[in-house]
């Protein structure tokens, strides 16, 4: 039998009661077939509902087919984009890779390396460098094509890529997954020939990791991508049984997070103690915060990698100011064993983690710190999972979308939309002159003393 994730809301109970989260209920069934009949605020990018049990088999099969092509004559495989469109395949990544030395020997498959994701000139340097000296093929995702950090990323290396290889060869090293007709990007893929994926139209950027635009760079990796979409769909179909706050993980999570924000703790710090998971939580810190972050409301998200962080964070989250609560993915499992060995002269006085494996050292560091910022007065919920997979992934990724939809909708926005990411774009085209922006670029550069 499968075994899911598992929350402990224990160390919420001395600031939120069970009658306040039994109270929820009603609301809870409401926004449960909200996002199930699609009948909630944007109902038209809820495809991510149903995706873990849709996906074709046939889908799958070009994927893996098209990455090991990919594997097959690279050393380097540079996905290009930005937001949803890399963070979900940088989290899986980074996960379930082991920490190995670049081109180790035993390495057969690609470093994924990402670009697009800024705009800093020392960075996209950098890796033209690297990929003077090794083989490389590329993966650009984007819906529109003309999102300015991935469009210039692309053109600087679909130049670098024709002058290495010549225009024709260069085009069979390029995969392009966006829009199904419209954009920039669709427009180029079909006159120079790329072969492309779709992003599904009702499916958000951010909640797009197990459609091709996750998929592809994933599967690139080496990494299972069956057995992620096979734990999606096996949690898919766990919450769709029964909308029980005491038996939907994911409505438990969304119900306590609610209570504990309008209780004042409007900032979550979502903290693991397994550093492969860094991604996973900049990943999820862009699902929360772009789906809440409307209409001054919506709890906070940042992420802390412990027992790292503890050195320098941890003040903080001890004695500092009360507006936060945690939550710790815990994962029960490690790959590897590793002993602490004896020291019979004992100066560095550890005598006493002799022969404990570092696991166990880990999970006292988390337990105690645990204790004591619920002792500091900060809330803490515990969701565990038994292994850091591909499957047991693959069950979190979907739990805390699910969550996510429900979250949005107690909170009374649509999470589906991102209407304030448009604002610093158009301020940044008018202030680089873009055609159509001659009077904001005239106003902007007033405000800021540029002539």
């Amino acid at each position: 039998m499968n075994k899911f994730p598992e929350i402990d809301i224990s160390n919420i109970l001395p600031f939120v009661s069970k009658d306040e989260i039994n109270d929820l209920q009603p609301e809870i069934n409401k926004h449960y077939k909200d996002l199930l009949r699609k009948t909630g605020k944007g109902n038209d990018f809820l495809g991510w509902v149903n995706l873990p049990s849709e996906i074709s088999y046939s889908l799958i099969d070009d994927i893996v087919e098209t990455a090991n092509e990919l594997k097959s004559k690279s050393k380097i495989i540079v996905v290009i984009g930005i937001g949803g469109s890399y963070l979900g395949s940088k989290a899986i990544i980074e996960a379930l890779s082991d920490y190995s030395p670049l081109f180790e020997e035993k390495n057969i498959n690609p470093k994924i390396l990402f670009a697009g994701q800024n705009l800093c000139s020392d960075y996209q340097t950098s890796l033209l460098k690297i990929l003077d000296k090794y083989d490389y093929s590329v993966i650009v995702i984007s819906k529109s094509g003309t999102t300015i950090e991935p469009a210039i990323a692309f053109r600087i290396i679909r130049n670098h890529i024709t002058k290495k290889y010549g225009y024709e060869s260069a085009k069979k090293r390029i995969i392009a997954i966006t829009d199904k007709e419209k954009g920039s990007l669709k427009k180029m893929s079909i006159t120079e020939g790329y072969k492309t994926f779709v992003i599904p139209d009702n499916v958000g950027g951010r909640f797009s990791v197990l459609t091709p635009v996750g998929l592809l760079p994933v599967a690139a990796a080496g990494i299972n991508i069956k057995s992620i979409i096979e734990g999606a769909k096996d949690m898919q179909l766990k919450l769709f049984e029964t909308c029980d706050i005491d038996k939907n993980i994911a409505a438990l999570y969304a119900v306590c997070r609610y209570l504990l924000y309008n209780k004042g703790k409007n900032i979550e710090v979502l903290a693991c103690y397994h550093p492969s998971l860094f991604s996973f939580i900049e990943w999820w810190k862009q699902l929360y915060g772009e789906s809440e972050g409307k209409q001054h409301k919506g709890i906070f998200p940042v992420g802390v990698n412990y027992t790292t962080d503890l050195h320098s964070l941890g003040q903080y989250l001890q004695d500092g100011m009360r507006m936060i609560f945690e939550t710790v993915i815990s994962v029960e499992r490690t790959h590897y064993n590793l002993v602490v060995p004896a020291d019979e002269n004992d100066i560095d006085e550890l005598s006493f983690t002799a022969g404990k494996d570092l696991q166990q050292v880990n999970k006292m560091a988390m337990l105690g710190t645990i204790l004591a910022h619920v002792d500091g007065g900060v809330p803490n919920i515990l969701i565990s999972i038994p292994y850091l997979n591909e499957y047991h992934l693959g069950q979190l990724i979907y739990m805390f979308e699910f969550a996510c939809g429900l979250s949005g909708y107690l909170i009374d926005v649509n999470p589906f939309d991102q209407p304030g990411v448009e604002q610093y774009k158009k301020n940044m085209f008018a202030l680089l002159g873009k055609p159509g922006y001659s009077k904001e670029m005239d106003i902007l550069k007033k405000r800021l003393n540029i002539f």
